[in-house]
């Protein structure tokens, strides 16, 4: 498919987390192909307006939606303020290991906050969203795992990655139940991004690691990640149901 194509022309997508790194590419490489573009935020607002304009260059529509989706009145709040949007294209990108913190350091509100974060808020915004998709009988949706769901992620990562697994256990089980209803539900699993949010969490020694222990020597790029993200919704990807796609240079071969 050409960039140019607008094969979601008369959707909408929906992709939290999307003021920066993946959920950004992701807006805007949809945006490309003709949707109008849900954008979420947390804390980053000057950032999901750049977002929101980018949005525009490319000739969508959009707005930008506020919520602390690691928080359950959060999630709530966000469900009620999209309740009268039709979404047709859901990426549940939000999430975040919060701090690196070790097993013996973590505390009951530290692991309920990474769970609420990455896996709950996913689980809670399909419930709210999906019935429509059911209706219409068409809907794609994308939850963005990692390669800590395969590997256990990084020291102090541990919480993360047991969410993340938990994400990309839940995606074949959505999978199953909404294959028959015109809804196709599968995971993008990233490997190391060049992103803020890695260097956020990672010392440059870490990410030289990494480099060093993949094949194309060099890290992920946000676009990378976005153009699988868009291509598990396109009509090309019709047969792929339930699947977490690898997207990682080679990193991690499974």
């Amino acid at each position: 498919m050409a960039e140019n194509d607008k094969e979601f022309q008369d959707m909408t997508a929906l992709v939290t987390g999307s003021s920066n790194g993946i959920g950004a590419a992701a807006a805007v490489a949809f945006a490309r192909r003709g949707a109008r573009v849900l954008i979420h935020y947390f804390r980053a607002r000057n950032e999901a307006e750049r977002v929101l304009a980018s949005v525009r260059d490319a000739g969508a529509g959009g707005e930008i939606f506020q919520a602390d989706l690691s928080s359950r009145d959060g999630v709530h709040a966000f469900i009620a303020a999209l309740q009268d949007r039709r979404v047709d294209i859901l990426v549940n990108n939000a999430g975040s290991l919060i701090r690196r913190t070790r097993f013996l350091e973590m505390t009951e509100a530290y692991w309920e906050q990474i769970f609420m974060l990455n896996l709950t808020s996913a689980m809670l915004i399909t419930r709210a969203l999906v019935p429509r998709m059911i209706e219409q009988k068409r809907g794609f949706i994308v939850n963005v795992s990692s390669v800590a769901a395969r590997n256990g992620g990084g020291l102090g990562a541990m919480a993360y990655a047991s969410a993340k697994a938990a994400l990309s256990a839940m995606t074949k089980g959505l999978a199953k139940e909404l294959a028959p209803h015109g809804v196709r539900v599968n995971t993008v699993s990233p490997g190391t991004v060049d992103t803020n949010y890695h260097r956020t969490f990672s010392t440059a020694q870490m990410l030289d690691a990494v480099k060093n222990a993949t094949p194309l020597q060099r890290l992920g790029t946000a676009e990378e990640i976005a153009d699988v993200i868009v291509f598990l919704c396109s009509h090309g990807a019709r047969f792929i149901h339930g699947q977490a796609i690898e997207v990682n240079g080679g990193f991690l071969m499974v």
